[in-house]
This record gives structure tokens, sequence and C-alpha cells, in this order.
């Protein structure tokens, strides 16, 4: 099969002008030119199907990069490697199958624009989580000699991202798979379910499985009931299961291969889900979830997620979720520093509360919070508070964090020295970070400037940051910082582009979930 570099450079001659004819495109506008240029020339008028042909094998071919890098990782021994690479590499592996999952459900001709950028922003994010793993815990791996990074993966989805995105500016069918999104009646989106809409908003639920701590459950740990959950369900289709009142000290992860999966507890603080997995300890950020959630359209209802390894054990994360249109409904989320991480794909939280200290809402997915409680917690001496870390590293990544109708506030804990720490709405991860406030009640806790930079000078200019219309004590912008890449927004148009609706296309998915919503400012 021809390189992924030469397709890359046909496709992009191709590509040409928004109408797909015969016009030039240069390899100045890619991300790699270096590997466009040398086979550039010129080409023939072409059709619509033709650029479709050169785009499904522009993907077909990272994925082969991506199988390649996989085969050679899981052969090798990591045996022999120091003790921080062997933590790290398993995370590195499961992201790399995500990574080939994405790119095959990006492959279909009537793959949606909306869908296809998700996926492969997600395919991308994991490259930069794979890295982060051996950084955060020192590995004296040279990471470029690995198989994840020899085989060019990162530079490959990277500029898959840009063709896709040019790809649907040229493509009017493109534009109409991804771009007619219709509420459905009582202002639910279509991707929940009826089914699932009574699940969420009945007080009684009927389980397919039951877990109770005192054996009065079909299971006497959640685990247990994910692992039967695989092999009793039929299909695809929900399945529930219900976590009787109790405190469950476990670590849980639902597999990609678990999909539609819904888990319902009997309130926040009644249900809690509790680790203690942290980075000091020697685990990556991405491996401390005390709850992980990976398989498509899971659901949570009514239960307390927890890590409780305390701030001095820095990264400790409660909750990971890489579930593509996964819903949280009435949790709540405890913890420290990383509290939550939304990892990847498009996730919402409704009525939610979430408490941490430093970086606590972080992650690359396409994320709202709507009408959640975010309640800021004391931190180590000589610490900031900062509620985001947004991570999205390429410009054409469709990924974000939107805070609406919220409220940021003090904990009990930080409440009565709320003087002694400085606290921030956020600050940059990533070089596009990409984070915005609107309609939500900001707390004086919060610092004038708002925001806080990551290291001197880093993003300033390539993040946006956005405040609409927000109120309290906090929500003061006359003094917040002056970077490039910070707006007061006072257009509609342009907050709106960070509404359920038109940034999480969550009017076509929410509503059968059964999670009030709205989709609008």
């Amino acid at each position: 099969m021809a390189t992924f570099h030469s397709l890359l450079a046909t496709f992009l001659l191709l590509l040409g002008n928004s109408k797909a004819t015969n016009a030039l495109f240069t390899c100045d506008q890619t991300p790699y030119p270096e590997l466009c240029h040398p086979i550039v020339g010129p080409t023939p008028p072409i059709t619509r199907t033709t650029i479709r042909h050169i785009r499904e094998l522009a993907i077909q071919s990272t994925i082969d990069l991506a199988q390649s890098a996989h085969r050679l990782a899981k052969a090798i021994d990591i045996s022999t490697l120091d003790e921080s690479a062997k933590a790290a590499w398993p995370d590195c592996l499961e992201l790399c199958l995500d990574t080939i999952e994405n790119l095959n459900s990006s492959l279909p001709a009537d793959c949606s624009h909306d869908n296809s950028q998700t996926w492969l922003s997600a395919s991308f994010t994991n490259q930069q989580t794979c890295l982060n793993g051996f950084a955060e815990l020192h590995s004296s791996l040279d990471f470029t000699s690995s198989p994840f990074h020899s085989t060019n993966i990162s530079n490959a989805i990277c500029n898959l991202l840009s063709i896709n995105k040019a790809y649907a500016s040229a493509s009017a069918s493109a534009l109409a798979a991804g771009g007619k999104r219709k509420l459905l009646s009582g202002g639910f989106p279509k991707w929940v379910s009826a089914r699932d809409r009574k699940l969420l908003q009945s007080s009684v639920v009927t389980a397919d499985l039951v877990v109770a701590k005192d054996g009065t459950g079909d299971y006497e740990t959640i685990s247990e009931a994910v692992a039967a959950a695989a092999k009793l369900r039929n299909g695809s289709s929900r399945f529930v299961i219900h976590v009787k009142a109790g405190v469950y000290n476990e670590q849980v992860e639902i597999t990609s291969s678990m999909k539609n999966l819904m888990i319902v507890g009997d309130g926040i603080g009644s249900t809690v889900v509790t680790g203690s997995k942290n980075v000091v300890d020697g685990s990556t950020t991405f491996r401390s979830a005390t709850f992980a959630a990976v398989g498509s359209g899971f659901i949570a209802r009514d239960i307390t997620f927890e890590n409780s390894a305390g701030p001095e054990k820095h990264q400790a994360v409660a909750v990971r979720s890489g579930s593509d249109h996964s819903v949280f409904y009435k949790c709540s989320f405890n913890g420290y520093q990383d509290t939550l991480y939304v990892h990847s794909k498009r996730q919402f939280y409704k009525n939610c509360d979430i408490y941490g200290t430093v970086d606590f809402i972080f992650g690359d997915a396409v994320v709202v919070f709507q009408s959640c409680n975010i309640y800021i917690r004391k931190p180590m001496d000589r610490q900031q508070n900062i509620v985001t870390a947004q991570g999205r590293t390429d410009p054409n990544e469709n990924t974000g964090i939107s805070i609406h109708d919220c409220v940021i506030d003090a904990a009990p804990d930080l409440a009565p020295v709320v003087g002694y720490f400085r606290s921030y709405l956020g600050r940059p991860w990533k070089q596009y970070s990409r984070t915005v406030v609107m309609k939500t009640n900001i707390g004086s806790l919060i610092h004038p400037a708002g925001w806080l930079e990551w290291s001197g000078s880093f993003a300033l200019e390539t993040l946006y940051y956005g405040e609409y219309m927000n109120t309290g004590a906090g929500s003061d912008t006359s003094h917040r910082v002056n970077w490039p890449g910070y707006h007061v927004i006072t257009n509609d148009s342009e907050a709106g582009m960070f509404t359920v609706r038109n940034f999480l296309s969550g009017d076509s998915w929410i509503p059968a979930t059964g999670v009030p919503f709205n989709p609008d400012l």
C-alpha cells in the first residue's frame, strides 16, 4: 500500500478549493509541510467521490501505522524497562487500541464531520496521554525510540485532523450529514432514547443487576456486576446496574466493549465509589482513576465518585471518562488535584458537584457542565487553586470545556481561610487550551485576574478563554488578564458556539438519556 505521506500529498492536491475542483492547495497549509513538498505536482479535475476515496485511503494508512505500533509494543518484554516505563506502557497499549477503533469509526464514507473530527481528536489526545505517562513518572526511557513515537502516529493524526476539516469544507454532503440537528419534543436531543429518559427521571429503576454490600443483591462489588453484564446482556441495548447505598472501595473500569451501560446509585453521599491510587505512589494519572468509563453511551446517576489520596499525593483521579456520548447526572466527584479527568470525546454533566484544588477539571474532551456546583477545596500550604486545565494540543481539534449556568464557590473547608489562597478559573495545560465560563455565579474567591499562566508566555496567544454574562462577586472582568487569547464575550452568537446544541451537538443525543438540559444560552 502507498505510504501515508504520499497519500496525504495526493489528497492535499486533490482537495483544492471549497468546490473540490482542480484548484491548488499548498503544502505550507499543512501541519507538516515537509511530508508534502517533495511529491506535489499538478492534478486534473476530480469528483467528490474521488476525494472521499483518497480520504479513506489516508485514514486506512494511519490505521496501519497504529496497528504496527501496537504489534511492536506488545512484543516488547516490559520486564526490561524501568519501573516508571512499566507503569506507563499498559496505558499506551490501551490508548493505541482506542485510537485504532476511533480511526476505523471515522473511515466510512457516510461518517459525519462532527463524528469523525471527535474521534480523530480523541486519537490525537491518546498519543499525548501516552507521552504524558512517561513524563510525569520521570521514566528514563527515551520515548522517541518507542514504537508509539517512531511510527509517527501523532504527525499522521495531526495531518488527518487538518485533512478532515478541509474535506468537510469542500464537501456539501459532509456538512449536511453533520449540520442538521433538530430538537425533540420536550427539549431533549436525539441521542438519548425514550427508555433512557425514563430511567434517568424515574424514582424507581428496574435494573438488570443489583449490587449491594450487605449481600442482598446479585453481587457485592461493582466490578463483579460489570464483568457479569458483559456475559449476560444481549447486543448493545441499554444495560442497567443498580448500586445500593454503601461505600465501595474498588477500582472500576467500563471498557470499550461495554457500550450503553448505566449505573444508578441511591444518591450523592449514599452510594460512594472510592479509591486512592495516585502519581506519588507510582501510578500514572491515567491509571489512578477510581472509576474509568471508556465504552460509549455510558450513563451514571446518583453516585459519589471519590479519590481519597489527599492533596499531598498530587495527581489522583476520581473519574476518568473517554466515553463518547456519556452523561453524568446528579453525581458528585470528590478529590483534590486532578479530580475529574474529562479525557476525550463528547460528555455532558448535569446537576453534579465537583470538588478539588489543582486542575481538578482537566482533559481534552468536548464537554459541557450545566447547572453544576464547582467547589474549590483547601489546598496544601503555598498551593494555588485552579479549576480547569484543558488539553487541546492541535488547533483543528473540536475539544474544549464549557461551563454553563453553574456555581463556582468555596467548599466548606476552604471558606474560613479563603483569603489565604489564590484561586483561578483555569490555566493552559496545552498549546490551544479552550475553556469558556457562561452565565455562571462566580464566588469572590476567584482572583481578579481570573486565569493563571502555565509557564511564562506559553499558549497565551493560542489559547481561547472566554467569559460571558457571569454573575457573583468574582465575575468582574475589569481586572482580568490581558492575554491575546482571553475574551470577554459580548456577542450572543460567539457565546452560542459553546452551548450544548452547538458545541456538544447534544440535542442529537442527550434526549435519549432523559437528562433535562438547556440546548441554548
